[in-house]
């Protein structure tokens, strides 16, 4: 079946989102660094995820950790732009780079406030129950309240290895607990795929937007 790309029209979409049925296929979304919707019925990029999804079987793979952007179940994708208030104001609160917490969140769910893992790692930082709890996260399908929890979670694993992001990203994605066991960063496909993605996200995001504006005053301070 030939990709829908870019093209497929709005009318289109509309038609496919609400009789899924009439498709026949499953649609894939994903929004870009722009901000720009992408919809394909042929995933070439692996950031695509199911959006109308006929086969929903074929989705319930393995996984680590507190989940990944790659094996979750959520709702539509919105802009990467759209929690960044809440993102600096976390990152503030818990002296954490707000590009770094946005690229966690780019690699754990890609936004999607909604996602939960197989693994039942829920949200937009994909926190696993247990650690919404000790993080005292009431609603971890809460995009505030998710960030604050997770954005403190990753300060911890920070403070934890001396500020070694390496090791620190690594815990987060595997567990504080099989890091310290080794002092490196867990020979685990997905482990090692993890830290690979989210630092070069991060690179990504100190490069295209000055700290000096993610860190503004106005931007992280929280509204009465």
């Amino acid at each position: 079946m030939r990709s829908l790309g870019n093209y497929i029209s709005l009318p289109l979409l509309a038609l496919l989102l609400l009789a899924p049925r009439l498709a026949g296929a499953t649609i894939y979304s994903f929004v870009d660094e722009n901000g720009i919707a992408h919809f394909s019925n042929v995933p070439s990029d692996p950031q695509y995820r199911a959006i109308i999804d006929r086969y929903p079987e074929r989705h319930n793979g393995e996984q680590s950790g507190q989940g990944t952007a790659g094996d979750i179940a959520g709702g539509l994708p919105v802009s990467p732009n759209s929690y960044d208030r809440l993102i600096k104001q976390a990152a503030h609160r818990y002296q954490v780079d707000p590009h770094l917490v946005k690229a966690v969140i780019r690699a754990e769910s890609n936004f999607d406030c909604q996602a939960r893992s197989n693994k039942g790692a829920l949200g937009l930082m994909q926190l696993m129950p247990g650690t919404a709890m000790d993080m005292e996260v009431a609603d971890p399908f809460d995009p505030q309240d998710n960030i604050n929890g997770g954005t403190r979670y990753l300060s911890k694993m920070l403070v934890l290895f001396d500020g070694n992001l390496r090791l620190a990203l690594a815990a987060y994605n595997a567990g504080p607990g099989k890091v310290i066991g080794i002092g490196q960063v867990p020979r685990i496909k997905e482990t090692i795929d993890y830290v690979q993605r989210v630092q070069s996200y991060y690179q990504r995001y100190q490069r295209n937007s000055p700290s000096d504006k993610l860190w503004a005053k106005a931007d992280y301070e929280p509204t009465s």
